[in-house]
């Protein structure tokens, strides 16, 4: 891998690497070295970070963990060739590449997410299946803003005037913002970013980009630098884009849908349709894993305390886990489609999610679905609005997490309890702020 690194930086005439990882928030983590070093550095295994980068919160803080090393020692940064990408937004040609985490044993650090995914799909793969996934990202557009106390408003477009009514699908509001979109698209074009349409979405400013289905680790990869991506190129144009689940108040929230199917390896046949296109008895295993678990597996998806505000049950964020063909008010939509693209989408993830752990949450549930042959509820006709079924807050869904023991048993127990460990403190962290609400009601009134 080393030899394929090497040449390929060689031939992009690449100056500086960035040395990516996922924390457990999805934020990129790692290292930036001059190319000769950056060689050097995977050659000797010298390419290394503090372990305790995988418990360190939204805030940056570092808390007390039973899982982590107590002296802060050291992993090593293994690189994945696929990964191998140029930052098209550097002037000097620089390549950006997502690494492993590895002990000096060898052995893969089992809480770091992308490994919590490689091991949810390792399970699969052992038994001849392969997921196929498709995920659908929506996030916001707003003004630039240094204080955070100011609440968040749309940016002003090519009208000169703010869009302040919904505008979903609208094609005039999407060209209001067409240099940045043209951009994004330039942008993932350089990175091998295979994203396929860009819609508006309910929200004033809220915009939705689906990506073609592929290889669930490969899905996550794109999905992690893409936020990235937006973000970045967002900045270029004197905006902020954010994939807060709920950044405004008087808007509808912003999720990523997560659309999957099962693939058999030695067909490449969907295993959620038979050979007469009618639906099979693991689709609704699958269907009926996800009922069972998904609410366990809620704080992956739902990883903050402002995630819980987008749960308002409506049909742009159902809060339950009926399924139905069609149906955007539940949890768990099938969508119409030809029987060889049959797949379920998992409609609960908000776009603040760690990609990683989102897909890995999908998956897992799924898998115990295939193990468990339980049969789902029956498919909702009508509307799920009223079918409030999940955690209603970070807590809760902590709480839920610690006592799903099948779902530590795929996801792994050391990841849990660190990713637990983390969330818990940053809720904690949220207690300690004083909101604008208290302010106005508690101040004179209590």
């Amino acid at each position: 891998m080393t030899i394929k690194i090497k040449e390929w930086l060689q031939e992009k005439s690449v100056t500086e690497v960035e040395c990516l990882v996922s924390d457990i928030s999805g934020i990129p983590r790692g290292k930036i070295l001059p190319v000769h070093k950056y060689v050097s550095a995977i050659e000797t295994g010298g390419l290394r970070l503090p372990e305790y980068v995988f418990g360190q919160s939204v805030t940056g803080e570092y808390y007390n963990s039973v899982v982590l090393n107590e002296i802060g020692a050291d992993i090593v940064l293994r690189p994945d060739f696929e990964t191998c990408r140029l930052v098209p937004w550097y002037e000097a040609p620089t390549a950006q590449i997502i690494h492993d985490a590895v002990n000096h044993d060898g052995k893969i650090v089992p809480f770091a997410p992308r490994a919590v995914l490689a091991r949810v799909l390792a399970l699969f793969d052992e038994v001849g299946l392969v997921p196929v996934i498709a995920p659908e990202l929506e996030f916001f557009l707003v003004e630039q803003s240094a204080d955070a106390n100011n609440p968040l408003v749309t940016p002003t477009g090519k009208s000169g005037r703010a869009e302040k009514a919904r505008q979903a699908y609208g094609i005039d509001a999407v060209n209001e913002f067409d240099p940045l979109f043209e951009e994004i698209y330039d942008h993932c074009d350089v990175q091998g970013l295979d994203i396929d349409t860009l819609s508006h979405e309910a929200g004033a400013a809220q915009m939705e980009i689906n990506f073609n289905h592929g290889s669930a680790m490969d899905l996550a990869d794109q999905a992690f630098l893409f936020k990235r991506t937006v973000r970045q190129t967002a900045l270029n144009h004197k905006v902020h884009a954010t994939f807060m689940a709920k950044p405004m108040q008087d808007q509808p929230g912003s999720a990523m849908h997560v659309h999957t199917s099962i693939s058999n390896k030695a067909t490449e046949r969907n295993i959620f349709v038979d050979e007469n296109g009618e639906q099979t008895d693991e689709f609704l295993h699958a269907i009926a894993g996800m009922q069972r678990h998904l609410s366990g597996a809620m704080a992956l998806m739902a990883p903050y305390v402002n995630s819980y505000r987008r749960r308002t049950g409506a049909e742009d964020s159902p809060a339950n886990l009926a399924w139905g063909m069609d149906n955007r008010t539940v949890g768990l939509r099938v969508p119409l489609s030809n029987p060889k693209s049959r797949r379920i989408e998992n409609r609960l993830p908000g776009a603040d999610a760690n990609p990683y752990l989102a897909i890995a949450a999908t998956l897992a549930a799924i898998w115990l679905g295939l193990q468990e042959k339980r049969r789902p509820s029956r498919p909702l006709k009508d509307s799920g609005e009223d079918l409030e079924t999940l955690p209603k807050n970070l807590d809760i869904a902590l709480d839920a997490l610690e006592k799903a023991s099948p779902l530590h048993d795929v996801l792994g127990e050391d990841f849990v309890k660190l990713f637990t460990e983390v969330k818990r403190a940053e809720a904690d962290a949220f207690l300690e702020v004083i909101s604008p609400w208290e302010r106005e009601y508690l101040l004179l009134n209590v």
